[in-house]
């Protein structure tokens, strides 16, 4: 393994390694470290990022795959890492991040580039990450490497509530049937979004036992999906939010539809919220979510490599892709 030299710690490699679920405590060091340290650094010194849940990182480091990737230093810590994802063609990082020790030495620019090749390289025509709008330095970082902002992501919560179960939950299904669903929810993302496969996701997610993909049918045909995670996203928690990672919707009444029974959902999985991620494309999307009493809870700048951008759904459809664990 070569190392390059550090003024502050002695050594650090220069390639990345693999990530393994054995490194969860060594990432959850590192991720709380590094973005409590950018929260002191944006004058919110009592903010502390608590450890996130191992049951996400297991499925961050499944669903990554290669683009798992960590640097060690010489003592066999970690100093940096990155979890690149892919979607059939849809590429996105996160979450990244360097120890504070080692920031400033051109580590950053070394893993997000790694990221971007190892994207590349594997075809993807969509290519992006976000940050947080408020930071300066981020955005100017990603900047210097070719990134250009895009929208806000929004992310906003309903309260979970009672309706009458008119979806299809995918662990309800036995395997025959659950595999022809795959198939129908790959038909329609393909529909709307040509190259895009969320198929790994859905399986991933009942694997790991985090939640579960959620269809409304009209007939035999798949109107709409959304995968869902009921699992805590920090460590030590009880279920308080059930987050929705991905929406795949034909039209704005099939989303409604679909909205109403990820509400219903979460209810059944003991969450009081439910939080959706609507990219600020999707105007009419969060003006509907807003008619239904919906709260912005957080914002993210969405930002992609420059000629890697986002093309909107096709025939107006609706498709909500969560660049978040």
């Amino acid at each position: 393994m070569a190392f390059a030299r550090n003024w502050r710690h002695a050594w650090i490699s220069e390639g990345p390694e693999r990530v393994t679920p054995r490194e969860i405590p060594q990432l959850n060091a590192v991720f709380s470290e590094s973005f409590t340290e950018r929260y002191r650094k944006d004058g919110m010194v009592g903010v502390r990022v608590p450890h996130l849940n191992p049951a996400v990182w297991k499925f961050a480091i499944a669903d990554a795959e290669d683009g798992a990737m960590i640097w060690r230093t010489a003592r066999d810590s970690i100093a940096a890492f990155n979890m690149v994802h892919q979607s059939g063609v849809e590429g996105w990082m996160g979450p990244l991040a360097v120890h504070p020790d080692y920031q400033g030495q051109g580590i950053g620019k070394a893993i997000v580039t790694a990221g971007v090749d190892w994207l590349k390289q594997r075809g993807a025509t969509v290519i992006g990450l976000e940050t947080m709008p408020r930071t300066m330095d981020n955005v100017g970082f990603y900047s210097s490497l070719g990134f250009t902002p895009g929208h806000l992501t929004l992310t906003v919560t309903l309260e979970a509530a009672r309706a009458g179960i008119q979806s299809t939950s995918l662990a309800a299904l036995n395997p025959h049937e659950r595999e022809l669903a795959l198939r129908q929810c790959r038909q329609l993302l393909v529909e709307l979004a040509p190259g895009y496969d969320y198929t790994r996701e859905i399986v991933l997610t009942a694997q790991h036992e985090l939640g579960d993909t959620i269809m409304m049918r009209n007939g035999s045909e798949v109107r709409s999906f959304a995968v869902c995670h009921s699992a805590p996203l920090v460590e030590g928690r009880a279920t308080d939010e059930m987050r929705v990672l991905k929406v795949v919707a034909r039209t704005e009444a099939d989303f409604d539809t679909l909205v109403t029974q990820l509400c219903a959902h979460g209810r059944m999985r003991s969450a009081r919220r439910v939080a959706l991620r609507v990219q600020g494309q999707y105007s009419h999307v969060y003006r509907r979510l807003m008619s239904r009493g919906a709260r912005v809870r957080w914002t993210d700048l969405r930002m992609s490599v420059h000629g890697f951008a986002e093309s909107t759904p096709v025939a107006g459809g609706i498709v909500l892709s969560n660049w978040e664990i």
